[in-house]
């Protein structure tokens, strides 16, 4: 397979995100707007209202997500920003805060379904994490599905799974739900735990 290129969705990216999300009406509808939405929109924007508000915040270089590009054509996108972005986050018992630390949140990852299963969902990780970095974060916390207890449905694998952020650095930091921890990246490697410890994330990367 060719070389899977990464890069935030820019003002004038929209196109190329677009062809990603819309292969299956972007997932039902969603445009990977369910995490910023309160109750009230995703009842009123859902399907192309969140097309339109997806597309705003592209066009106006909020670099909302980033996306994979394999052979220039695009193949993958994962959505990552400061947590307080997706207020959905706050209410949901499986994604409230863990601790009062700052933390950027990786909310979502989209392979098209030809390209699953060949590094893609990989690259995005890795990408969404160095972004992330380069943005002054020192934490980056995700919401996998635990798929070492089992297959995962696709439709829940946008998730992210336990077994790629685990071998890409991330580490568990707190589990209100049975298959759903919260896990968290650290450029240092260092994660704090809610009792207080602190885990030593595995910062050498396992290559694919």
């Amino acid at each position: 397979m060719d070389e899977i290129t990464v890069r935030p969705a820019a003002a004038d990216d929209w196109c190329a995100v677009e062809k990603v999300l819309d292969a299956r009406g972007s997932v039902k509808g969603c445009w990977c707007m369910f995490f910023r939405q309160t109750p009230q929109q995703r009842r009123t924007e859902w399907g192309d209202g969140n097309r339109r508000a997806l597309a705003d915040l592209v066009r106006a270089g909020a670099r909302p997500g980033l996306v994979a590009y394999r052979s220039d054509a695009p193949v993958g996108w994962v959505s990552v920003a400061p947590r307080e972005q997706y207020s959905r986050l706050e209410r949901s018992p499986v994604s409230k805060p863990v601790d009062e630390r700052p933390v950027w949140s990786l909310v979502c990852i989209y392979v098209a379904k030809e390209h699953r299963g060949t590094g893609v969902a990989r690259a995005l990780v890795r990408a969404a994490v160095e972004f992330a970095a380069e943005q002054g974060a020192d934490t980056v916390e995700a919401y996998p599905v635990d798929d070492t207890m089992g297959p995962v449905p696709t439709d829940a694998a946008y998730h992210g799974l336990v077994t790629l952020l685990r071998s890409e650095g991330f580490d568990e930091v707190a589990r209100r739900s049975p298959r759903r921890p919260v896990m968290r990246w650290s450029p240092t490697g260092d994660i704090a735990r809610t009792d207080g410890t602190t885990a030593t994330a595995a910062t050498a990367r396992k290559e694919k």
